[in-house]
């Protein structure tokens, strides 16, 4: 694939806004430009905050929202390849995988469209006490607010659409902050809102400083809610600044799958693929894996070839299953944290001849070691023996994250134990925890964040639940 590097405007108010400074963003693979974006700061995203704060006033009724919805999610499909594309070159995620997330983008925007046209309050029973006799009363689900968003560089277009899309079915308008590393996808998935007849003020990107930009985010009281996806320490942060406004964080995890005895056939081909898409920088890919000792030799002789079998390379190749990670110095970090592990690398652990990581399997690593109680984000997985579901769940828990897990095994009962005591907000059974679906509940507890992502979910909590009471 070949990319022309083009100038590209914040968009502010349905106004193209250049800045006189640029940001350069460069293929994490090739280190060609791929486009510069205007950089902004404080004074584009008050000018932004300024827009959404007068659309506020101008409400976009229900039937509205949902058929812009609707539109996008069909622009999307016609511009998939586009859309692929974009995220391919500018996050340097392998074409086959920046695909789903094309297609994905496309059910987030169906299923919000879906919550704008039953978005609706409750009854609510004033006659069972002797105090509501005579009323009627009922609750209303009336828009928050302006939403402040702030978008990671992995899922440059899903991530970005699972906080637009809610955002717009509840009917508020939204500031957005994308990554600066991969800031066209956001600008593209704003622009088919454009074309789709979404009303200037209603989506406003600014790309630029991340602490000049989230500051004006943080501290205008205007905004009423921040929806942040990425690092903990930053995440927390704002909700400890930001602590008279709803903060709902999606933060990381260090992923667990235990593979019990009785796993079905094909487990470790499934946790191999999985652990390695988009060289691990997913906050659900496969980290840890924890092995009943029985199953050992058989699961390392299935799952190393398999982890050796992955194409390693360019993104842009349509058959390459694992590119780069996305910076250099993150690739130094990775490399570092795998040379200090005391455990033993099986395979990988080195650079392709183009600088890409190998998938890196480590046996045995201590406890203490980063890539077994840290997020690694990158392409490196470690193999734990245990000698029961007990060591198993209790290792599987031995890590401050807590944001979504996995058992493999026939056994319902052993399934159902450890749904209930792995200390995740979400469970896969005799699936691969990177594993989601767009319209599912999405989210962690414990310091992997606060929220449940998904449009059902996502747009409660960007209403607010206003009582109605009438005297009959």
């Amino acid at each position: 694939m070949t990319t022309t590097a083009t100038d590209h405007a914040l968009l502010i108010d349905g106004e193209r806004v250049e800045t006189g400074e640029w940001t350069e963003v460069r293929s994490p693979y090739s280190g060609e430009s791929i486009g510069r974006i205007a950089k902004g700061g404080a004074a584009e995203a008050r000018r932004a905050l300024d827009a959404a704060d007068r659309v506020l006033r101008e409400p976009l009724p229900a039937h509205e929202r949902a058929r812009i919805l609707d539109t996008v999610a069909r622009l999307l499909e016609e511009r998939h390849d586009e859309a692929a594309e974009l995220i391919s070159a500018e996050a340097g995620k392998p074409l086959k995988a920046a695909r789903v997330e094309a297609q994905r983008a496309v059910s987030t925007y169906t299923f919000a469209a879906v919550e704008a046209r039953k978005l609706a309050g409750e009854m609510v029973p004033m006659d069972a006490s002797p105090a509501g006799a005579g009323k009627l009363a009922f609750t209303l689900r009336m828009p928050i607010g302006i939403v402040g968003a702030i978008s990671p560089f992995n899922f440059p277009l899903n991530l970005v659409a699972h906080k637009i899309a809610p955002a717009l079915a509840a009917g508020c308008p939204v500031v957005l902050k994308p990554a600066s590393a991969t800031p066209l996808s956001a600008l593209f998935l704003a622009h088919l809102e454009e074309e789709a007849g979404l009303p200037a003020g209603w989506i406003n990107v600014v790309s630029g400083s991340a602490s000049a930009i989230g500051d004006a985010i943080v501290e205008d009281e205007r905004v009423k809610l921040i929806t942040f996806t990425g690092s903990g320490t930053v995440g927390w942060g704002i909700a400890e600044r930001a602590h008279r406004k709803r903060v709902k964080l999606e933060l990381g995890n260090a992923t667990p799958a235990i593979v019990c005895a009785d796993a079905p056939p094909g487990t470790a081909g499934k946790l191999a693929a999985n652990a390695f898409s988009y060289a691990g920088q997913s906050c659900i890919s496969v980290q840890r894996i924890f092995v009943m000792r029985e199953a050992w030799d058989a699961f390392v002789a299935e799952f190393v070839p398999a982890v050796e079998a992955l194409n390693v390379g360019d993104p842009a190749d349509p058959q390459t299953d694992v590119g780069p990670v996305i910076s250099d110095d993150d690739r130094q970090r990775v490399l570092e944290w795998v040379r200090e592990s005391k455990g033993e690398v099986l395979t990988g652990g080195e650079l392709a001849d183009d600088g890409v990581i190998r998938p890196t399997v480590i046996a045995r690593p201590a406890a203490g070691d980063r890539v077994q109680c840290e997020e690694v984000f990158g392409p490196v997985v470690t193999l734990t023996p245990v000698s029961s579901i007990d060591e198993a769940i209790e290792l599987a828990n031995a890590t401050r994250y807590g944001l979504q897990a996995a058992i493999f095994s026939a056994d319902l009962q052993t399934c159902l134990r450890a749904a209930r005591e792995l200390e995740f907000g979400g469970v896969t059974v005799n699936e691969a925890p990177t594993f989601r679906a767009d319209q599912m509940p999405y989210g962690g507890v414990k310091a992997s964040g606060n929220t449940k992502e998904g449009p059902a979910w996502a747009v409660h909590e960007m209403t607010e639940e206003r009582l109605v009471v009438l005297q009959l």
